[in-house]
């Protein structure tokens, strides 16, 4: 086909069956189990199992998950161990049905322990960890494809991947029309004065207008990002925003994984040919990663030998599988896709259901991709009332948790509540009948002056959670953020 064809006429339409090469799902697969990998193992080298899961007595759960338990220490490591093993096998396209189930069901696992280890990019990697099972992605660049020769896969397994990406950062980008951050740059004012210290930049990286001036260019790059990798002419120069923006969020901000993760999974909106194609080879080149993709090309043992990231090696025809059982045939395997997006695009909008500023409320807050949007800090005393005797305790939450645990409770309010029952529960256990919960939770959003969350004269003990606007959440703050300046000399 020639060169001028366009991209609808050498890959078909968006969603649809026709076959399109196998290369970027591989490439995917291969980055994403990489990523991955070296996360988890990052993750027990560095003690966070300990301080996250072995440290703490009482964890946080999601709703229906109250069941789950928290494996002994011994336990706990041999979970992130065969996760991050089956990590691993995802990336060398190794057992991949097993090893995409077995990584999704231990990585699942390790965040439904606990709430306050939810961050958006951990929900992401089971999202997508939850896709690649159902995608073929093991037919380029793996063990599997090494000797089978060119392989394609439907057009809609990669459209699916790139409208879940794209979501995250339309979502991100939405996140951020409001005027603390367009008008106040809070909270990177925040944030950024904490980084006076820094050699070169410190003096005047504090400086007000440069919050401000951030925070436009973050909301630029997360609302134009996704239609300039769609685009094929914009597409390097948006890859290499990709790699130097979230570079410096890395360098910057303490932000774990998530900046290896986007720059991995924007890949996926290369040409289906990448790593063959040779805008995928520019691209790269252009970044700066090119040796580094061959490198682990040639330890996938992936057998697409000189046509990885551009290499000018004759390129063999791409042909449709005879038989394909991942084409989308009939009613009921579209609805079901069609399902999937319907959900992707409805969950993070929830929270405009619910009166109030979701910033303050937290209700709908997870699974809404608010990325970086808002800094909160929260002291909690929960007072505990003897309704026969009168007799009063005040409890502060380090007799529960640990202070991590109390740092994320103490600003969000389905968690203020879920301790406080456990508290008058405990309480209850040890002969205070009836015992009645109250709560001061003083919090502040983006710098403001702390103010009560919680109505102080709601028992807690009667309060029943659910997806119903919550009456006992007090109102947000109104006013506007402060602006933060640096003292110089």
């Amino acid at each position: 086909m020639g060169s001028c064809a366009s991209a609808e006429e050498r890959f078909g339409r968006p969603f649809s069956n026709h076959p399109v090469p196998a290369e970027s799902l591989g490439a995917f697969r291969l980055l994403f189990g990489l990523v991955m990998f070296v996360g988890l193992v990052r993750y027990v080298a560095r003690g966070w199992v300990e301080i996250v899961l072995v440290r703490p007595t009482f964890f946080f759960k999601y709703p229906g998950f109250e069941w789950l338990p928290v494996f002994e220490p011994l336990g706990l490591y041999a979970v992130f161990g065969i996760t991050a093993m089956a990590a691993l096998a995802i990336a060398l396209g190794v057992a991949y049905r097993w090893s995409v189930a077995i990584f999704f069901t231990g990585f699942t696992y390790i965040q439904l322990t606990d709430v306050t280890n939810y961050l958006n990019h951990y929900y992401l990697v089971v999202l997508v960890a939850a896709l690649l099972f159902f995608l073929p992605a093991d037919r380029a660049l793996s063990v599997r494809s090494r000797s089978r020769g060119r392989r394609t896969v439907p057009r809609w397994s990669v459209d699916l991947l790139r409208f879940q990406v794209g979501v995250v950062y339309v979502y991100a980008a939405l996140a951020k029309l409001g005027t603390d951050w367009l008008v106040y740059g809070q909270p990177l004012n925040l944030w950024m004065t904490a980084l006076n210290e820094l050699p070169l930049v410190g003096p005047w990286i504090g400086e007000p207008w440069v919050a401000v001036a951030m925070s436009w260019i973050g909301l630029s790059y997360d609302a134009s990002v996704v239609p300039l990798l769609l685009w094929k002419r914009t597409r390097a120069l948006a890859y290499a925003a990709v790699v130097v923006f979230h570079g410096f969020t890395w360098l910057f901000f303490d932000i774990g994984m998530f900046p290896f993760i986007m720059v991995a999974a924007t890949t996926i909106f290369f040409e289906p040919d990448w790593p063959g194609s040779d805008i995928a080879g520019k691209t790269l080149g252009l970044v700066g990663v090119g040796r580094i993709g061959r490198s682990m090309a040639r330890m996938a043992g992936a057998g697409f030998g000189a046509r990885v990231l551009g290499h000018n090696a004759p390129v063999p025809p791409v042909r449709a599988e005879r038989s394909d059982r991942f084409r989308l045939e009939g009613p009921a395997a579209r609805a079901l896709l069609a399902a999937y997006l319907v959900v992707q695009v409805a969950l993070p909008a929830r929270h405009w259901l619910y009166p109030g500023d979701v910033l303050w409320n937290e209700e709908g807050m997870r699974f809404s991709w608010k990325v970086m949007v808002r800094e909160k800090n929260g002291a909690v005393t929960y007072r505990v009332v003897d309704p026969s005797s009168g007799r009063r305790w005040f409890v502060s939450p380090h007799e529960y948790l640990d202070w991590r645990q109390a740092s994320e409770m103490s600003a969000q309010p389905d968690l203020i509540l879920q301790l406080a029952q456990h508290i008058g529960w405990d309480f209850r256990k040890r002969g205070v009948d009836g015992a009645r919960v109250y709560v001061d939770a003083l919090v502040s959003l983006n710098g403001r002056p702390p103010q009560l969350m919680i109505d102080p004269s709601v028992d807690l003990m009667e309060v029943h959670g659910g997806i119903a606007s919550a009456t006992w959440i007090l109102p947000g703050p109104r006013g506007a953020p402060p602006t933060i300046r640096v003292a110089t000399d």
